[in-house]
């Protein structure tokens, strides 16, 4: 059995001291008050409506049940006094003494309800749903079968695809048209419209730098596209853009690096 701290044993001390006390003053002015309260009429009800009947009732019984006890005390040291008092209350009688309880509730209900606590342990120990999981094995498996997947597509590509070496390169004759890699016509093509300077490093590091910035100017947590449409349309003009210049630098320059048409003129292209 668990022992009880001290300092709960003093404060329950404390609080019987101080209910003895609080008993004793308010028994003086009970026995000068009760005749007059055993004399009054039940008028409360009649003088203020705002009072449920049920609570006059239980303070009238509560008066008469004070005064028997206090008319009882001198004769209660020789032996065992009982007071039976009938006072009408509500039609009917109510008995002080050794009978039943005087004070009663709606339907002769006695309880109090202090407080509702629901049934269940002290401590929950139910895990809790949360929005994160761990890297492995969620993020490190879907990772490994998409590089699973792109080697075997790169595989099946190489072995269908025909992509010879070319001859050696023959400096006094230059091939007409001249192009650069799929990934580097882009620039190329900004060549042709721009300064050297404006088209290989102004424009291309603007556009490096607001990709930089983007997360600082959209700082939306929501994993929607639908509420992501700042970065989700910056992004989109930076791709079409730069697919529509390799798009031309592919198929749309021929000799010369000249502007034609692929369905006139050919297609001045390889892989």
């Amino acid at each position: 059995m668990t022992e009880v701290p001290e300092h709960l044993l003093k404060r329950a001390q404390a609080a019987k001291e101080k209910a003895a006390a609080k008993a004793a003053e308010s028994a003086a002015p009970a026995e000068s008050a009760a005749p007059a309260e055993a004399a009054a009429p039940a008028e409360a009800p009649a003088t203020d409506s705002r009072i449920p009947a049920h609570l006059l009732a239980r303070s009238q019984a509560a008066k008469t049940k004070q005064a028997v006890t206090a008319e009882a005390e001198p004769s209660a040291a020789g032996g065992t006094a009982t007071a039976v008092v009938t006072a009408p209350v509500g039609g009917a009688v109510v008995v002080a003494g050794g009978g039943p309880p005087l004070a009663a509730g709606p339907g002769g209900h006695t309880q109090r309800l202090l407080t509702v606590v629901k049934s269940g342990s002290i401590q929950d120990v139910k895990a809790k749903p949360q929005d994160k999981v761990h890297v492995w094995p969620h993020l490190l498996v879907v990772e490994f079968v998409a590089a699973l997947v792109c080697t075997a597509f790169l595989f099946i590509f190489s072995w269908v695809v025909n992509a010879p070496l070319l001859e050696l390169a023959n400096f006094n004759q230059t091939p007409n048209p001249s192009k650069a890699p799929w990934y580097f016509l882009g620039l190329q093509e900004l060549l042709t419209m721009f300064h050297p300077m404006v088209a290989g490093v102004t424009i291309p590091g603007m556009g490096i730098f607001l990709l930089i910035l983007a997360p600082y100017m959209d700082k939306n947590p929501s994993k929607r596209p639908e509420d992501r449409k700042f970065a989700i349309a910056l992004m989109t003009v930076h791709l079409m853009f730069w697919g529509v210049l390799v798009t031309i630098g592919s198929f749309f320059r021929g000799p010369g690096f000249l502007f034609t048409l692929p369905w006139t003129g050919g297609v001045f292209f390889e892989l």
